[in-house]
């Protein structure tokens, strides 16, 4: 970034370093009022009442830890999707099976090995206990700290493959300047105290909407891009923890990043536009507008899975057979193999495959490796609901 592509009204100055110059973002809250229009404020209550609505389903439904971990996932994995990682439900579910099987199978040889997790999926799994920890973090009292900054840094970034981490410093801010394109984030020897600047901001109540205040959390985070890498992760991770924090949220079942994954080159534009010319309005826009329909879509998408565990249960939950136990189990375990049956229900393999043969006659469960051995089975309206595309937007 160049000192001629600075408007007047940017909120930062470039600061000459050595042949470059760095950009340095005024702390907040923003100088100038902001121009927030009706029509703005419109969305902001469109936000506030669907997170409601998602908070209050939370509340109600007497969900299986596992469907509310499967929400979490996809935020997990749209996160991870943003910074170029391939991945799918299939993946991550039959690392978890086979691992559970391998644990259950007293008769396995001791050099045997549970499954390993590949780059991409450490990346999501990763992102998932980051979340987790985070809001035990909260539960426990712990504000959101520079601390806690870096334990979860080091939790998104730990186990992960040399070639997929571009940093040496793990858990703690970059040593060495990093660039984004032609954009030079603050340099490590101001990143400290910009972002304890950040968190004085966060922990005092902000100036603003609890919601406007996290999206200008959002866009100085990711300005002053203190650590060597992850910076995007944990941006978008810190959404989730200050929803909850705000108490907007009952469970971190809100997806946002599927929202800028979806808009990836308006999410950039508009954090741009705001560096370069103070354009403060149209980023906030987006952003409570993500929220909005994020949060419709999480509230359509949860009782989509309701609606499905209500109609097996009608279905299934009469007679105690194998195949009717397996239906309504699905909502607790929705991936699976013979041998996991036949551990859950404490039957011989015979008629754990009987019953899943059954399930899959009926359109319940289907078969995903294409494989004559080693099958591995999971729920397909489930993951149909979970791996749908929004429908809200």
């Amino acid at each position: 970034m160049r000192e001629d592509e600075l408007e007047e009204g940017a909120p930062g100055t470039l600061v000459s370093y050595g042949r470059e110059s760095y950009y340095k973002p005024e702390p907040l809250p923003p100088s100038r009022e902001l121009e927030l229009t009706g029509r703005f404020y419109e969305t902001l209550a469109d936000a506030t009442f669907w997170l409601g609505q998602l908070s209050g389903i939370s509340r109600e439904l007497d969900f299986p830890p596992v469907l509310y971990t499967s929400l979490l996932r996809k935020e997990a994995m749209e996160s991870a999707e943003i910074e170029g990682a391939d991945i799918d439900y299939n993946a991550l579910y039959s690392l978890e099976t086979r691992a559970l099987d391998d644990s259950a199978d007293t008769d396995a040889p001791a050099s045997r090995s549970s499954p390993k997790a590949t780059k991409d999926t450490r990346e999501v799994l990763n992102y998932e206990r980051a979340i987790e920890d985070g809001i035990q973090a909260i539960d426990e009292g712990e504000s959101i700290s520079v601390e806690r900054l870096h334990a979860l840094h080091e939790t998104l970034l730990g186990g992960v493959p040399d070639d997929r981490v571009d940093t040496n410093t793990i858990g703690a801010y970059k040593t060495r300047p990093n660039h984004l394109g032609d954009f030079l984030p603050p340099v490590p020897d101001v990143v400290d105290g910009l972002v304890d600047a950040l968190m004085t901001y966060y922990r005092t109540g902000g100036s603003y909407h609890p919601l406007v205040d996290i999206a200008l959390f959002h866009y100085q985070f990711e300005t002053i891009h203190p650590y060597g890498d992850g910076n995007g992760r944990l941006g978008r991770l810190l959404i989730t923890l200050q929803l909850y924090d705000h108490d907007y949220l009952q469970r971190p079942n809100l997806y946002l990043s599927e929202y800028f994954n979806r808009n990836k080159p308006a999410y950039v534009d508009r954090m741009t536009a705001v560096r370069r010319d103070g354009d403060w309005e149209a980023w906030l826009s987006f952003f409570v507008e993500g929220i909005a329909t994020q949060a419709e879509e999480s509230v359509t998408r949860t009782l989509a899975l309701d609606e499905l565990r209500r109609r097996y249960e009608a279905e299934y939950g009469g007679v105690a057979y194998t195949k009717n136990r397996l239906a309504c189990k699905l909502f607790e375990q929705p991936y699976l193999t013979t041998k996991t049956v036949t551990k859950l229900f404490d039957v011989e393999p015979s008629t754990a495959s009987r019953a899943i043969t059954a399930l899959e006659e009926q359109g319940v469960l289907e078969e995903v490796t294409g494989k004559a051995r080693n099958k591995e089975y999971r729920a397909r309206e489930i993951f149909e609901i979970l791996e749908r595309p929004p429908q809200t937007y």
